[in-house]
């Protein structure tokens, strides 16, 4: 199924040598560079990766968490969990005690330790050719000599002013005169460009050693637990990902203390219907999708922890018989009662890059919430993540705060395979959000045959609480067959984060990029 030509729209991207897929046409233009200067597809995220970290600083930053997959032809699929640990001191029991139910982006303990440079050096160092001093090059040229912003970044923009106002170190840095930035201004950053210019040549250390005397003295007035000691000692772990099979799709994503294993859950229930048989866009299939999903998120809301503390088993939460069990508590014709799930966000970069050799790269960064927790160093430029904001307080939860323990973690870069061989880089932004959105670009292109771009530009739908949310493109015929099976549905006035993807045509030899129009999302090949 392919666009409509009569209408306006965007095709997918087609070429031979390298693709990238990103969110910015900036951070696109960086990882094309990076691979016509000889970097890998690795080099060229990281380059793409700390790019958007500057032009998109809304979404993602050197103060946030980052995951990875890398898939290489005729080897395993390697896998890194780049997330960020709460303070050796944090206990839930303190915060329980003083009648503190949940983690706020208000909360000081809502900043964990920042994995993102630590992630990039390691993705760089096990598969890139090039070293942080050449990656952080474009990301340092932006921030120091300005760029242009977009519209898209503008519009979010304004909605975190007033919040930004009130943290004087963001206020200073990403404020001008107290107002966000209008599109086409020339936006610098000379605190941050110094703090990349030290990362690339110092290395992490730059950011876990000095950069971090910088944020440890200013989270330490607002109560924060976090100690030089806790950046010093932080590491991020290769991990080994974990998959399910689709139709014939092997999705691999990467295993908790992120919700990869939500999507597997999803897929593994939606595989019980036959969806091809069913409007893509109508009621029926949207039904199912939204029953299948709050499902999926009672399950993570459940279990999915740092794997240190979860007390279910990953393969027994993705097996095909649990899967066959979640499916027929379904009513097709009626929404069910289930927990409700968090609201979600949109507040995260997915990227990812191809090179000549096929190297896939899947790479998701991330600062969570719009702006993080809207607290940026005065000295360094750093705008810290709120990423602690996923842990539960209850004590007994497995996602409890607790001492050197990861949150559950939204941000899931995704791989496709068939046969061992990757056929599709894919992922999408929004937070919570993000299962579902992989369970439907997935089904778009399994199930209804559509093309790249044409999958990532479907209309979507989620829910928040007890309500059904729909995107606008979803008619107005399917909204009233949602509503006829009983959900409460109401128009999404701000979109959620889009989403990227590169498939690998092996047989024809050419990549296949799309990128999110919601979004000022670019393909670009060569």
């Amino acid at each position: 199924m392919s666009r409509d030509f009569h209408s306006p729209g965007r095709s997918a991207v087609f070429a031979c040598d390298g693709m990238a897929a990103t969110s910015h046409p900036l951070a696109s233009a960086a990882a094309i560079d990076a691979l016509k200067a000889g970097g890998t597809a690795a080099d060229a995220a990281v380059a793409a990766a700390a790019t958007l970290a500057v032009v998109e600083p809304h979404m993602t930053g050197i103060g946030g968490d980052c995951f990875c997959l890398v898939a290489k032809p005729g080897v395993p699929v390697w896998g890194y969990n780049g997330s960020g640990r709460a303070a050796a001191a944090a206990r839930a029991e303190v915060l329980w005690d003083k009648g503190v139910r949940a983690i706020g982006i208000d909360s000081p303990h809502c900043v964990t330790v920042p994995g993102a440079i630590e992630a990039w050096a390691a993705v760089l160092q096990s598969h890139g050719r090039f070293g942080l001093d050449r990656a952080l090059a474009p990301a340092i040229r932006h921030a120091e000599h300005g760029f242009p912003v977009t519209p898209r970044v503008a519009y979010d923009w304004t909605f975190s002013a007033e919040a930004l106002r009130a943290d004087p170190g963001a206020a200073r840095h990403y404020l001008i005169d107290g107002r966000a930035p209008a599109t086409g201004h020339i936006m610098r950053f000379p605190a941050l460009a110094a703090t990349l210019k030290a990362i690339a040549a110092r290395g992490p250390k730059a950011f876990y050693e000095e950069a971090a005397a910088d944020i440890v003295a200013t989270l330490a007035p607002r109560g924060s637990w976090l100690t030089r000691e806790d950046f010093a000692n932080h590491r991020g772990e290769e991990a080994t990902p974990i998959a399910s099979n689709y139709r014939g799709l092997d999705v691999v994503e990467l295993p908790p203390n992120g919700q990869g294993l939500v999507v597997l859950v999803l897929l593994n229930i939606l595989e019980r219907f036959d969806l091809a048989s069913l409007n893509p866009h109508g009621p029926e299939r949207l039904h199912i999708a939204l029953e299948a999903a709050r499902m999926a998120f009672a399950v993570r809301d459940t279990h999915v922890a740092d794997p240190a503390w979860m007390r279910a088993s990953v393969p027994s939460l993705i097996d095909k018989g649990f899967a066959a069990t979640l499916a027929n508590r379904i009513d097709r014709s009626k929404r069910m009662k289930l927990p409700s799930a968090p609201t979600p966000g949109s507040d995260t970069v997915y990227l990812t890059v191809v090179d000549r050799d096929r190297m896939a790269v899947s790479f998701i960064n991330s600062i969570y919430s719009e702006f993080g927790s809207k607290i940026a160093t005065e000295k360094t430029g750093i705008l810290l993540h709120s990423r602690g904001a996923c842990f539960a307080v209850d004590p007994s939860h497995p996602n409890a705060i607790g001492p050197s323990k990861r949150p559950m973690n939204t941000i899931i870069p995704a791989l496709g395979m068939r046969d061992g061989r990757c056929e599709l880089a894919f992922g999408v932004m929004g937070a919570h959000y993000q299962p579902m959105g992989h369970a439907h670009v997935v089904t778009n292109l399994v199930d209804y045959r559509m093309d790249l771009q044409a999958a990532i530009d479907s209309p979507r739908v989620f829910f928040e609480g007890e309500d059904t949310i729909v995107e606008r493109g979803i008619s107005a015929a399917a909204i009233d067959g949602l509503a006829q099976r009983g959900h409460h549905v109401t128009v999404r006035q701000r979109p959620w984060g889009g989403g990227q993807a590169i498939a690998i045509d092996w047989q024809r030899g050419v990549l296949i990029g799309a990128s999110d129009a919601r979004k000022d999302g670019c393909a670009l090949g060569y």
